[in-house]
Parts: structure tokens; sequence; C-alpha cells
């Protein structure tokens, strides 16, 4: 065991997830709502019980106090609530908070949940003005570009200085829908190929319209609490074992490098504390809002050496059957993309998978599963290594 008094202290002990896709007869709140109820219930636990409640507001139904908010249209009155504006990233990183509060006794069962309906609950064109708030407002925002197009600098960068191919980086996009057509939740799932990928719409050169993620209506809450106390409810636990975190910086035009990512530094960080190694992992969940990111990540957590990311992608490491599965749900390029919730989705289906849940999907004698969640443009990162309960 490690000598952090972190590892191994906390665990998931229930999860709740909607599928991804269109559900316009439900509203944010309302997504919120079921995720949060499905996982208190997965782990046995009454809404009553839940003393500490976290969400990540709502881009289509923002409220000044979220947590509160839907803490209070679910009839619940917890002790204590956050609600973070921050980036993906805090999907893994909330459970350091979610630790201090439990360690130091203020908490008995931490529920943290994240939804929104992007797809359903917004125009067209105040998704794309909602997508233009993110630029630096005076080096970037004044030049207009999307998210698309300040992911497509990074994107290049890494080409430029790696030998990796748009062909590559394509099957990145085909792999996860190989995942994708094994998850009945998944919003898409019918096959896709390089061809395709290439041959869709070019969007921020060099990212094609299918590299890069949907809009989606999905989410997912995860309820966390001590591993001792975790072991007496409803689920076998699944223990939280190593967690790295940086934030190098906030906008692109600030980055000290375009062409690696803080990936590196996080995940060594998870690395230690868990006491295990890259062959260790038995399954990966890495955030890929889009294409690139999958492999450029692989390399700079130390799965495959600098620059070999599309070969490890290419030699079918990462696909069903291979030995490193990664984004088994069917990743967000497959699964959904609905905001802040995707990189929790991250987590349901790693506690999926070391529980033995995933049906079709399911890899085989899974023990160990990685989470790489990253936020704002590259800039955010947070490793977390789970565990089973054994």
């Amino acid at each position: 065991m490690s000598g952090s008094p972190l590892s191994g202290a906390i665990a998931i002990a229930g999860i709740g997830e909607t599928g991804g896709g269109h559900h316009p007869e439900r509203s944010s709140v309302q997504l919120h709502a079921e995720v949060t109820a499905a996982a208190a219930d997965d782990a046995g636990v009454s809404l009553a019980d839940v003393d500490c409640f976290v969400t990540a507001n709502s881009r289509v139904q923002p409220f000044l106090y979220h947590a509160e908010m839907i803490a209070e249209y679910l009839g619940m009155a917890p002790a204590h609530c956050l609600t973070l504006n921050t980036s993906g990233s805090t999907s893994a990183a909330i459970l350091q908070y979610a630790a201090g509060m439990l360690l130091t006794g203020q908490a008995k069962y931490v529920l943290i949940a994240k939804a929104d309906n992007l797809a359903t609950g917004m125009s067209r064109t105040a998704t794309v003005e909602s997508m233009a708030t993110i630029g630096h407002p005076q080096y970037e925002a004044p030049s207009g570009p999307l998210i698309p197009a300040l992911y497509a600098l990074l994107a290049a960068r890494y080409m430029h200085e790696t030998p990796i191919t748009s062909e590559q980086i394509a099957l990145a996009a085909v792999t996860d829908r190989k995942w994708a057509e094994l998850n009945p939740a998944a919003q898409y799932r019918s096959p896709l190929s390089v061809d395709d990928v290439l041959g869709s719409k070019m969007i921020a050169d060099p990212l094609h319209l299918l590299d890069c993620a949907p809009i989606s209506d999905a989410g997912a809450a995860i309820l966390v609490t001590t591993s001792e106390r975790a072991r007496d409810l409803r689920r076998s636990p699944v223990s939280l074992l190593g967690i790295g975190e940086t934030h190098d910086f906030e906008h692109v035009s600030q980055a000290p490098d375009l062409g690696r990512t803080g990936a590196a530094s996080s995940g060594e960080t998870a690395f230690a504390m868990a006491e295990v190694d890259r062959p260790d992992i038995d399954v990966a969940m890495v955030y890929d809002a889009f294409s690139f990111i999958q492999p450029m990540q692989l390399e700079d957590l130390g799965f495959c050496g600098r620059g070999e990311g599309g070969e490890f992608i290419a030699s079918g490491a990462t696909a069903p059957g291979g030995l490193l599965p990664t984004n088994t749900h069917g990743g967000v390029l497959s699964h959904s993309h609905a905001g802040k919730s995707s990189s929790l989705l991250q987590f349901t289906e790693a506690v999926a998978q070391l529980r033995g849940d995933c049906g079709e999907r399911q890899v085989a004698d899974a023990e160990l599963a990685l989470v790489h969640t990253e936020g704002g443009i590259l800039a955010s990162h947070c490793t977390a290594i789970l565990g089973r309960d054994r």
C-alpha cells in the first residue's frame, strides 16, 4: 500500500448515468436529479443521508447556487454544497475535495453530479456564442476563434513535432466507435471508417467534423465515501488508489508548450501514489473531445513513447481485445459530449468495468483502471487510478 494516506482510503460506492444522445423530454435540472437519485440508489444510500453534494452548474439552466438548487429540487438538505464552474478535469480533481471532507469526518457521503442538455436545450446560435467565450478576452477572443480552432492549434503543433498522421488520428475516433457499437447507451453506434473521418467536413485544420465530439444531452453521478464504510453498502466498492493534478495555463496564448500536455505530470503523480505502473492498467479512460487528444495523452501518460501514439492505436492496443482497452464506453467522440458531464461518464464506465457490469464490452478480469480528464484547451489535467476492492 502506498505511503500516501489518501491511497485506498476512499471509494466510489454508487454510480448513476444517462445514455448519450437527445433527451428533449428532460431539462438539465431533471437530468441532474435523475443521475443523483440513481447513484444513491446504486449504493443503497438514502438521499437524506448525503451530507455533501457537488455539481458543476449547467450551461443551459445555470443557477447562482446550482448545487443547492438541485438539492432543493430533490428534497435534500446536505450540510455541504459546492458548485464548480471550472473545467472538465475537475471530475477527477474533486475526488481530493471529497477525500478531505470524508477523512476529516465532515461528511459521510459525498455525491458528485454533472449533467446538461446541450443538444436539445440550446439553439445552434447560442451554442456557437457559448463556444466563443473561452478565449483570452484580450489576446484571443478579438480574433474570434471557437473551441475547435483553439484545439486545432495544439493538434497542428503535435503533428509537426511527431510522425503521427491524419489517418492515425482518425483511427482514434474509429476505435472509439468500435467500443460504442458494443454499448447500447452510446449516442453514435454505426460503423465508422478512417475514410469516413477524413472525408468529413474540415472544421479547423487539421480537425475534420468526425474528429470532433458531438453535442449531447447526458449526465452522470458518483457517490463517494470511505472505503471502510463502502464495504457495508450495496455494491462492491472501487477504491481511489492514486491521483495527480496539474494546471499549467488557462489560455492557449499563454501555454508554455503547444506540443505536450500536463498529463505527463499528473500521470506520474498518480502512478507513484498508487504504486503501480503502466503495464498494470487493465482499462484506460482518456478524455478525447477531439481525436488527436487520445494518442497525445497516451504518450504523455507513458503508455507509449513520444511520437508513438499513432502507431500504438494502429496496433490495435486500444481496441476491443487490445493490450490497453481504452474508452470502452465509446469515448467522448462516440458516447456523448454534454459539457462537464463527459469526464464524469469516464468514471462511471471505469467503475462498471471494475465491477464486471459491462456486458458485451466487458474487459476480462479488470482490476485496475486509469481515468484521465482534461479541461480548458488541454490546460488542466487530473489522472486517477482506481482499483477493484479485494
